[in-house]
């Protein structure tokens, strides 16, 4: 979809259909909702009085025209109420209007920057999220589909702003949107291809991909040389399938200068049927999607490295396939982690603890520090919170506010969990340093508490298992791969390069 942005009056833009908006409870159209009401002769007022548009979110009411506009049909899209507006209210408006204009075979839209004016926005930011939201909320994954291609999709998306001074930063905010947008999209891609595509292998050649696009370093290790490194927790896992494990390294270099790098790893299971602790059949079919936290970290270097932030960032993505077979990791095999810890395994399907275990002890070799690791961890963390919110933890509770901040300014909400000390005693092994499981309690808590045995420094754990996979559309967010983490880390980086 191409994005422009024009300086003019939306009641005279000629499109398939122009959009326009109300909050709730708003009972006569002003600014440009009440400019195109006046131009059809007073319908969208008659529609208010009747109560037939209330203004609420997601509501979206299609009208025609009948020729009194150079626009064939107008979308009044529901704001909700104004004391509730935010830039995610624009994102989710941003995505069911277009699905809508989708429908009726709108092939350009115009629309004007929903927030910038009433809604108090700023510009810039407003037209970044009705471009997040337009990209986003119009993905679809239809790759191994036969289908003939589609005419009716919208190609082109006009920002309609009456004001040309503010026209400057609409265009920057849209082309930032576009960019971000079309990463979450990267990310969501990989998520979604099935495990017999998307294998540790795939993955990495998607990384040397992106770094060949962009401009990064990429390396990938191999399971020899992981051996060298003394990775026995990564390699534990990789033992039991034909697919051989990668270690894959992003690095930006963003400031010469310095010899410090951020580091963001992403858990990278390609599938991960439990192992020999093997997983019921019902979801077992969505355990492609655990390497969701893998996908966010490479498509966040290559959006890093478009935007250039002052600063060296570093992702690591451990790419593993988790199956049973004769060669698999037993319960109660005990493994060496890279770091000199042993580990016993309690169950085999904890195991995307075991490769960020190793893949967090190279972060800490390499000098990598702050670290953000990304991970569809447990399902304790969905019981906890659902789908509505990630769970987090952390050794920092300072470096943890500036996560959480870049996070709610991309619309990507997380709840803190605690990591008391007594919740070690849950991960205490009588035969080895820890044991990979604790009981049937605190599951996303423990999960951390061992993580946190494996790094040093500033480190927040972001356990997306309930939000980086849904089942049904939710405004941008698409049934499927939700491409969660990608925006927080970008916002995260280039937030840091500014201390």
């Amino acid at each position: 979809m191409e994005i422009k942005v024009v300086t003019g009056d939306i009641v005279r833009i000629e499109a398939d259909a122009i959009v326009v908006n109300l909050f709730e409870g708003v009972k006569q159209p002003g600014g440009a909702t009440g400019a195109v009401d006046r131009a059809l002769g007073g319908v969208i007022a008659q529609l208010i009085e009747k109560g037939e548009i209330k203004g609420k979110l997601h509501e979206i009411t299609v009208i025609h025209t009948q020729g009194k506009l150079p626009a064939l049909r107008v979308a009044v899209a529901g704001l909700g109420k104004e004391k509730e507006f935010s830039l995610n209210t624009v994102r989710d408006v941003m995505a069911e209007v277009c699905r809508a204009l989708n429908c009726v075979n709108a092939q350009q839209i115009a629309s004007v920057v929903h927030g910038a004016g009433a809604g108090g926005l700023q510009p810039e930011k407003a037209a970044q999220a009705i471009v997040e939201g337009a990209v986003l909320g119009l993905y679809s994954f239809d790759k191994y589909k036969k289908r003939e291609p589609d005419e009716t999709e919208i190609k082109e998306l006009l920002l309609v702003e009456l004001t040309p001074g503010l026209c400057p930063a609409i265009e920057k905010g849209s082309r930032r949107g576009k960019v971000l947008a079309e990463a979450t999209a990267m990310a969501r891609d990989m998520v979604n291809e099935p495990a017999n595509y998307m294998t540790p292998s795939r993955m990495a050649e998607k990384a040397k991909t992106v770094a060949d696009t962009y401009g990064l370093e990429c390396t990938v290790l191999e399971a020899e040389q992981m051996r060298a490194m003394g990775m026995g927790a990564l390699l534990g896992v990789a033992q039991g399938s034909q697919q051989p494990p990668k270690l894959i390294i992003l690095a930006y270099k963003g400031d010469e200068s310095s010899k410090k790098a951020v580091g963001f790893v992403g858990k990278g299971i390609t599938f991960d049927s439990g192992g020999i602790s093997l997983k019921e059949q019902d979801g077992m079919k969505d355990m492609k999607t655990d390497m969701s936290g893998g996908a966010a970290v490479i498509a966040a270097l290559s959006v890093i490295a478009q935007f250039k932030p002052r600063l060296n960032v570093t992702g690591i993505v451990p790419a593993v396939e988790n199956m049973p077979s004769g060669s698999a990791m037993r319960p109660g095999d005990i493994v060496k982690a890279m770091n000199g810890k042993s580990v016993e395994i309690i169950s085999t399907d904890a195991e995307g603890r075991l490769i960020l275990a190793d893949a967090l002890s190279y972060a800490v070799k390499q000098g990598l520090s702050p670290l953000v690791d990304l991970a569809t961890l447990t399902g304790a963390c969905i019981v906890a919170l659902g789908h509505v919110c990630s769970g987090v933890l952390t050794n920092d509770r300072e470096f943890l506010s500036r996560v959480m901040t870049a996070g709610e300014a991309a619309g990507e909400r997380m709840w803190e969990l605690p990591m008391f000390e007594e919740y070690k005693e849950l991960i205490k092994s009588d035969v080895a340093d820890l044991k990979n499981s604790g009981n049937r309690t605190a599951g996303a808590i423990t999960a951390a508490q061992f993580l946190v045995e494996f790094v040093e420094g500033p480190w927040v754990h972001v356990d997306i298992a309930g939000t980086a996979n849904l089942e049904k559309e939710k405004g941008y967010l698409i049934s499927g791969g939700t491409g969660v983490g990608v925006r927080t880390l970008v916002n995260l980086a280039e937030a840091l390069a500014q201390t």
